[in-house]
């Protein structure tokens, strides 16, 4: 399938903790080298301290405001940013405005469970 429709898709909670809409997965609509996804953190809550052995990510904030961890680094984001987070690399996003923060998610090779490492505690 190589068309989706956001209103048709079903969202989850990801290990992380993040809430994913899957707007384009190979394990459901049949692209192969990435994912596209889009994530919500609601306001106050952040992702559990995390790494992908082999996906690369870039996050692109589409509304919202939030603090980024990546690596030993800690910044503002917001609406328009994007953010490259290399494999292997322990990463987390908190929403700290009064809305929730989303992000729309690429990943390649696409998001797997079994490829997310939590780097903390429940």
């Amino acid at each position: 399938m190589t068309h989706t429709r956001y209103a048709e898709i079903a969202a989850y909670l990801t290990k992380d903790g993040s809430e994913i809409r899957e707007l384009m997965h190979p394990a459901v609509h049949g692209n192969r080298l990435q994912s596209l996804a889009e994530a919500s953190i609601a306001p106050g809550r952040r992702t559990q301290l995390h790494r992908h052995a082999l996906s690369e990510e870039l996050y692109h904030v589409t509304s919202g405001s939030g603090l980024m961890t990546l690596g030993e680094s800690r910044f503002k984001v917001g609406a328009g940013d994007t953010v490259l987070i290399p494999p292997g690399t322990p990463h987390c996003i908190e929403a700290d405005g009064a809305a929730a923060l989303r992000i729309l998610c690429c990943c390649s090779p696409p998001y797997a469970h079994e490829d997310t490492e939590l780097l903390e505690a429940d």
